[in-house]
């Protein structure tokens, strides 16, 4: 097995230069290897989100983001109409509601959202959470972008409120339902 970064196959250890086309980062078509803390780095919910893969890249089948996630967020109850979504945990613990279940995330879980099916996460408060986002088809991360700023590190913000009047106008946009939060 070649390691990632093969002297013989150099031109495959690092993504080449991001580059812009048609709104969105894109790292090419050729194929790329990403390590840990390259790719399009996001701000969003309080969290690092690390584009891996978008629309461009995957000929809109999917986005595959690292998300960095502090200690006691997460977002409110969503439903997403377009898109089926996976996490798969990292580090750190995520308790995950889908529909009528909820389970406890720990480092290698994974969990499967269905689109159409209401659910959120809230990550522990004992500590930070680290997981893949994969949703499919492609979008999740042109969401994130709208609604996120560009990360000026590639390190978690620091924490601030949600803009909610902003979120209710963007969400419809991706077919994305807010829902109250449970009683």
């Amino acid at each position: 097995m070649m390691a990632l970064c093969d002297s013989d196959r150099a031109r495959f250890c690092r993504a080449p230069a991001l580059t812009k086309i048609e709104g969105a980062m894109t790292f090419g078509a050729q194929g790329y290897a990403l390590a840990r803390g390259e790719g399009e780095g996001l701000w969003f919910f309080n969290g690092l989100f690390t584009v891996k893969a978008g629309g461009p890249d995957t000929r809109e089948a999917f986005t595959l983001i690292e998300a960095e996630l502090p200690a006691g967020e997460g977002p409110p109850p969503h439903i997403h109409h377009n898109e089926d979504e996976g996490f798969y945990v990292l580090e750190g613990e995520v308790s995950i509601t889908c529909g009528e279940q909820t389970w406890t995330a720990v480092s290698g879980s994974f969990a499967l959202l269905p689109r159409g099916v209401p659910h959120s996460f809230t990550v522990s408060p004992a500590g930070n959470a680290r997981m893949l986002q994969i949703t499919s088809p492609a979008q999740f991360e042109r969401f994130a972008a709208e609604m996120g700023e560009p990360a000026s590190t590639m390190t978690m913000p620091k924490p601030a409120e949600i803009d909610i009047p902003k979120l209710l106008g963007i969400v419809p946009k991706y077919g994305i339902e807010m829902l109250p939060p449970p009683h």
